[in-house]
């Protein structure tokens, strides 16, 4: 197939491309830059001129191909109810293109807008109830939609850290706060937990769902269901070589900033039904070896 990629030259972008081109798959990348074109092109793929917000230009490009990858998000926590409401523009223009094609169309998401506290599985929607998670769950919804629109449409939800070499989310912000305040810290008695995946098996998933995902179907890119915040900052600490420490809920905000919200987030998480259904086995280190491993610390 020929594949249409938003948020190619990315971190998890640059993966994806490579798993598809590996699988025999031709891909093009939507490019805003000069820069990213020539990425591209590094890559093994072609380059489609235009930014997230040239909804022409995602319908040509989607209209050309065999196939989406919706991966480009912008990351504005400012005004993170903008950034959902582009995404959305985004995911309706693409899909609009796709109608009555039967070609597949993967969004993506994440797995933190999931209800708290209890193992969310492919199947559960987003708590509605929590502004942020309803924001994006518009997204998975408008993606969704598209199923009874004669397209394959899916979503895949990303664990909040998609860990290895080159990761510039969530753990390095979390080691560069750590070595500014010689501290490692985590909220409470750190037990809440977060899912994790490494980015190249979340690549694997991509090519995966792109050749034979359901319409109408969710997969979750998570390879450890349940990692405490504490033995995360523990590893931090170790491999930073400063202390682990616990603060305070109200401290949180104070000490890492907009992370101080999602910090406190318990997210466990299945990927059973994704194993099952796509034939999916991560086979990355998970993020404690990562970390402990010194890939963020070299």
């Amino acid at each position: 197939m020929h594949i249409f990629v938003t948020g190619a030259t990315g971190f998890i972008g640059q993966a994806v491309l490579r798993e598809l081109i590996q699988a025999g798959h031709t891909v093009t990348g939507l490019a805003r830059s000069d820069d990213n074109v020539e990425k591209l092109k590094t890559l093994g793929a072609q380059a489609h001129r235009g930014t997230v917000e040239d909804l022409d230009a995602l319908k040509s490009a989607a209209a050309a191909s065999d196939g989406v990858i919706h991966l480009a998000f912008n990351h504005d926590f400012s005004d993170f109810a903008g950034s959902c409401a582009k995404d959305r523009a985004a995911i309706e223009a693409m899909g609009s293109a796709l109608a009555g094609t039967n070609k597949p169309f993967i969004a993506t998401s994440g797995t933190l807008g999931l209800h708290q506290s209890r193992l969310g599985d492919e199947d559960e929607t987003f708590d509605v109830g929590n502004p942020l998670a309803a924001l994006r769950g518009a997204s998975e919804t408008s993606a969704l939609s598209f199923a009874e629109m004669g397209v394959r449409a899916s979503v895949i939800r990303l664990a909040p850290t998609n860990h290895g070499e080159g990761d510039h989310g969530f753990i390095p912000q979390l080691i560069k706060i750590a070595r500014e305040k010689g501290k490692s810290a985590y909220i409470g008695e750190g037990s809440n937990v977060w899912p994790a995946v490494a980015r190249l098996d979340t690549a694997k998933l991509f090519q995966l769902a792109i050749e034979k995902a359901a319409a109408g179907s969710r997969a979750h890119a998570v390879a450890e269901e349940r990692i405490t915040t504490k033995s995360i900052a523990e590893a931090i600490g170790k491999a930073v070589g400063v202390p682990a420490v616990s603060i305070k809920a109200e401290e949180a905000q104070d000490w890492f900033g907009f992370l101080g919200f999602a910090l406190q987030l318990d997210n466990p998480c299945s990927s059973e039904k994704t194993r099952s259904r796509l034939g999916w086995e991560p086979t990355q280190r998970g993020l404690i070896g990562d970390i402990e491993g010194g890939i963020y610390t070299k």
